[in-house]
């Protein structure tokens, strides 16, 4: 796997060590990793432009919640697979998070394998998101290069214009 096309992993978590120890963990089995401290400090990085990711966020953080993160990235039209990890947790909060999208809800502490096992189940779906967009986008662009060549040709689309 080259460094261009390793998965990336964003956590954002407002416990640098926690933040250390996964970084550690997914780069032991060959992922890139971007650590955050805030959801501000997440979406001051920009857009997200690797071949695959997926977000590790914390429940309770500073300021806006990770479930009000979530429903922001979601307004933002933001689809990164979340994965929520937590040491407060309860049913009804990991409800809200799974019906809001979220692919799992990790209790701290978690194994490691638990959460390479989520990890890699998110980065799976991102992948196939992706490809199913880029295979869109294909489509639209030739369909649009099919009716503007129509369009030259046809007297009437001309006056339709």
């Amino acid at each position: 796997m080259t460094q261009a096309t390793s998965p990336m992993v964003f956590v954002v978590d407002d416990d640098a060590s926690l933040r250390d120890a996964l970084s550690s963990l997914f780069r032991s089995v060959g992922m890139q990793v971007e650590l955050f401290a805030s959801p501000a400090e997440f979406l001051a990085r920009g857009p997200i432009t690797t071949a695959e990711s997926c977000l590790v966020l914390d429940i309770r953080l500073p300021g806006v919640s990770g479930l009000d993160f979530q429903n922001q990235l979601s307004k933002l039209g933001n689809t990164i697979p979340i994965i929520f990890m937590t040491g407060h947790g309860d049913i009804p909060m990991s409800v809200r998070a799974m019906k809001a999208g979220a692919l799992d809800f990790l209790i701290k502490p978690f194994r490691d394998q638990d959460m390479l096992d989520a990890v890699s189940s998110a980065l799976a779906l991102d992948r196939e998101h992706r490809a199913a967009n880029g295979a869109v986008s294909t489509l639209k662009a030739r369909y649009d290069t099919l009716t503007r060549a129509r369009a030259k040709s046809s007297p009437w689309l001309q006056r339709a214009s």
